[in-house]
């Protein structure tokens, strides 16, 4: 005979309750964010999915694509059953069937300025794991404008890498201080391929730096590009200084706009 499985919160989330850095507190931080992430490809696929087990209480989640049969070698939240679904429903069924408790919404148009606007200030953080520039530049604009900090990922072949824009740090560069327009045509993972797990990998490091800011834990990402070399498995870092030219933060730092520290 089968025992009654225990669903309580406590036990759902009780090894971050063990985590002298999260406990209670913590995970009531947890419970009570909202987390935008665009794309439920790849980036977002595995992030989603370890968001929504460590108890995030409000989920969006924002792609207008399908799933198709190519995607499923690295986007984890979808399988072969939900193909032709909107990979924003597949993730939302995946995420739910791990933890029915948090509430998703989900988004399933390309965002423009005007829904960013109206987005982006109701959010504790914003996950960028989109696959174009245009999409990565107006996220990043939203989350300076209104001060949300914004975890990054971009993964390619074998190589992957994160960084955090938090400009509510003082003096923190924000990801237009990184990459201007002319990157607008970079190869994409259809052009150029990709390998499954380092996506995977990436949008872990981002859901570990989301569950870090939520709580006020560890060394933030913010100042740092991580970059992952899956073929020579290294990890390298390089600092990050905000561009005083930035068309997006620049014009900030003579505002005060940017000058809290967090």
């Amino acid at each position: 005979m089968l025992l009654p499985m225990d669903l309580t919160p406590d036990k759902r989330y009780s090894r971050h309750l063990s985590l002298e850095q999260i406990g209670e507190q913590g995970q009531d931080k947890l419970a009570k964010a909202h987390v935008l992430i665009v794309g439920l490809g790849g980036l977002g696929s595995p992030a989603a999915l370890y968001l929504a087990a460590a108890g995030i209480g409000k989920l969006t989640f924002s792609d207008f694509d399908t799933v198709e049969i190519s995607n499923l070698q690295r986007q984890v939240a979808h399988n072969t059953a939900r193909v032709g679904q909107l990979k924003t429903a597949s993730a939302r069924i995946a995420c739910l069937d791990i933890n029915p408790d948090c509430q998703i919404d989900t988004i399933d148009y390309a965002l423009d300025d005007d829904d960013l606007a109206t987005l982006v200030p109701g959010c504790t953080a914003v996950l960028d794991c989109s696959d174009n520039f245009p999409t990565r530049f107006a996220v990043n604009k939203a989350c300076v404008t209104h001060r949300v900090p914004l975890i990054s990922g971009a993964a390619i072949r074998f190589d992957g890498q994160i960084s955090v824009y938090d400009t509510r740090i003082a003096d923190a560069p924000c990801y237009g201080c990184l990459y201007g327009e002319s990157h607008a045509t970079v190869d994409t993972c259809a052009q150029a391929g990709i390998l499954g797990p380092v996506v995977g990998m990436v949008g872990c490091v981002q859901a570990i730096e989301t569950i870090k800011l939520i709580c006020g834990i560890g060394d933030s990402l913010t100042g740092r590009l991580v970059l992952f070399d899956g073929l020579a498995m290294e990890w390298n870092e390089i600092q990050l200084k905000r561009n005083p030219a930035c068309s997006v933060c620049g014009a900030q730092s003579t505002t005060g706009g940017s000058e809290t520290s967090e």
